[in-house]
């Protein structure tokens, strides 16, 4: 039987298009009113083209779209069509909007300032774009590529590459701003990750105890959370067990285990973290 996939309808295109503006635009913003004149970089094709712009002079626009040009190209043919349009398309805002703001002072003199909401407001802009399926930075393009082929992972690709892109600053903007670069680097993933992930942290936990259905029961009534029964079996007494299911927000974690332990003080428990969680019965709103 053939899979048809849904094309993606008008309004969401329209949406998904501003979003990636809205993203491109305020990475423009952290990078010429906060970085640029504070000479402190990012990591990835965005920190080589600064520190391009800051040896020669060269657009910086110019600089990031031209070095992007082969890892969209990749994308294209590895990725997907749409990948690569959403991501070209973000990447050319984000030229407009920068050189745009050529003319407008900088927002900050002051490093930490500049490094830690130049990072905030990068990381959020690069979130954007990358929950919107675009891309600003051909590392990660050219890190998903090769993880088939290398024994690392994206990450640890990209933060590879960003130790020699560091190094480098430290060499052409000295090592204080190279410093001040890394802090940057630092900040604007952990935003990039709240954007990506949504500010909804949630957790999945697993629950063994021979009381499960009271708990089971207890945890819908009481926690409003759906729970899933699954079969297991020991690995010591080979005996058939039950596994409890279920995924809450963070700020829930104190109840569930005050819910599951009041029933059975034994029980086994184990709490994991999740990037989203979405359909069935899931809501974020706290009970």
């Amino acid at each position: 039987m053939v899979k048809i996939h849904k094309k993606e309808s008008k309004s969401h295109l329209i949406m998904r298009y501003i979003m990636l503006m809205i993203g491109a635009s305020l990475a423009a913003v952290a990078i010429e009113l906060f970085l640029v004149p504070n000479t402190i970089i990012d990591g990835g094709i965005i920190g080589v083209s600064l520190i391009l712009n800051y040896m020669t002079g060269f657009s910086f626009g110019i600089l990031v779209l031209i070095i992007n040009l082969p890892f969209l190209f990749a994308g294209y043919k590895y990725i997907g069509k749409n990948f690569c349009i959403s991501s070209l398309f973000a990447i050319i805002m984000l030229a407009i909007v920068e050189s745009s703001l050529h003319h407008f002072e900088a927002l900050t003199t002051e490093p930490l300032l500049a490094t830690v909401f130049g990072g905030l407001i990068l990381g959020a802009g690069v979130g954007l774009v990358i929950r919107n399926s675009g891309a600003l930075d051909g590392t990660e393009i050219l890190g998903i590529l090769l993880s088939k082929k290398i024994p690392f992972s994206v990450g640890e690709f990209v933060m590879f590459v960003n130790v020699f892109v560091f190094a480098w600053a430290g060499f052409v903007l000295e090592w204080e701003q190279a410093m001040y670069s890394i802090l940057t680097y630092y900040i604007a993933s952990k935003a990039l990750d709240a954007v990506i992930q949504g500010f909804d942290d949630t957790k999945a936990a697993m629950v063994i105890s021979n009381e499960y259905e009271e708990i089971a029961e207890a945890l819908s009534d009481r926690l409003g959370r759906g729970v899933t029964k699954l079969k297991g079996k020991g690995g010591y007494l080979d005996q058939e067990k039950e596994v409890l299911y279920v995924v809450f927000t963070r700020l829930e974690v104190a109840k569930f285990k005050s819910i599951v332990q009041e029933i059975d003080p034994n029980a086994f428990i184990t709490i994991m973290d999740t990037q989203e969680a979405h359909g069935g019965k899931f809501k974020s709103a706290i009970h």
